[in-house]
């Protein structure tokens, strides 16, 4: 009965993370966009960072309760999972075009941050207040980079979560201010659950982050590349799994070492390197042809099954 309540509290918990995120990010874009401020702006702010605001609001709440191995079991796991998973699905449900610039510049930049992110890990056991501050520039140069590829005529993405509805500012305030409750609430609940499934099955909070934490703050990565697929607009998929790795690094753990220092378990250097290795596959996959196909998608599968197996094993 204990592990059913769990269970609950924990889909609870996602639910108002997921809902909250894009009430959230649809009232701040609106309210952005009535001042005056750039779609471009918008979109390489507001939207980017807001589909890695379950990873991290939960990220965050659990550096603050003390349960460290569940952040960045969280994010590598989430990134692990984007990859793999949602790519792998989207990808075999339709055949996704790649971006020049992801295959340049974005996939090696994600390997150079989770390599980083492992160094600046494994050096001391710990991601600490200087370490956020690396993090945070790299953040803030990555940005500039989408500005400058947004100017030089890159593919950005323009489409703003609910464009071309008009909305009262009284609207748009109340999304931001129910949205950011739910994801507190929500965060909240899903570390509290998560917690405490690892102690009512005796397994590691770094388990429960990279699996079932990991799969739950990817929802609306996973739903939006697959739904995308299926109306056969899922070229932009392989970009934005990229981009929400490279935030979820630099922004959220970012963030929540500057919050508290998030303890870094020498046994997540196994899963920072298949973080690595899925990404290196990755750009193998569409480093020739600037696509990624079904068979590149059954590989990104199989690598995923092979990686839980592990972890299981």
């Amino acid at each position: 009965m204990a592990v059913i309540m769990q269970l609950v509290l924990l889909a609870v918990g996602f639910a108002l993370l997921v809902k909250g995120a894009d009430w959230f990010v649809e009232g701040a874009s609106k309210l952005a966009e009535k001042f005056g401020i750039p779609q471009l702006v918008i979109g390489l702010t507001i939207v980017a960072i807001g589909t890695s605001l379950p990873e991290a609001a939960v990220s965050v709440s659990a550096a603050l309760k003390g349960s460290a191995e569940i952040t960045i079991g969280n994010i590598v796991g989430s990134n692990i999972l984007n990859v793999l998973l949602i790519l792998g699905i989207t990808s075999v449900i339709k055949p996704i075009a790649v971006q020049k610039s992801t295959v340049r510049y974005e996939i090696p930049f994600v390997v150079a941050m989770t390599a980083l992110l492992m160094g600046l890990g494994l050096t001391d056991n710990v991601v600490g207040w200087t370490d956020g501050l690396i993090l945070w520039a790299f953040m803030i140069c990555y940005l500039l980079y989408l500005l400058w590829m947004a100017k030089h005529g890159g593919d950005m993405p323009e489409e703003i979560p609910g464009e071309g509805k008009e909305m009262p500012v009284w609207k748009m305030l109340l999304l931001i201010v129910l949205g950011g409750v739910m994801i507190v609430i929500g965060s909240d609940v899903a570390v509290d659950a998560a917690t405490e499934l690892a102690r009512i099955f005796g397994m590691s909070e770094r388990l429960i982050g990279l699996t079932i934490v990991a799969f739950g703050t990817s929802l609306p990565e996973l739903v939006t590349s697959a739904t995308a697929a299926v109306k056969g607009k899922a070229d932009i998929a392989v970009g934005n799994i990229v981009g929400s790795n490279i935030f979820n690094i630099l922004f959220v753990v970012g963030t929540s070492a500057l919050i508290t220092p998030v303890s870094y378990a020498s046994a997540f250097m196994v899963d920072s390197v298949a973080c690595i290795a899925a990404a290196v596959l990755l750009w193998v996959l569409v480093s020739r042809r600037h696509r990624l196909g079904r068979f590149g998608g059954v590989c990104l599968l199989v690598g995923y099954a092979a990686y839980f197996i592990y972890l299981i094993g």
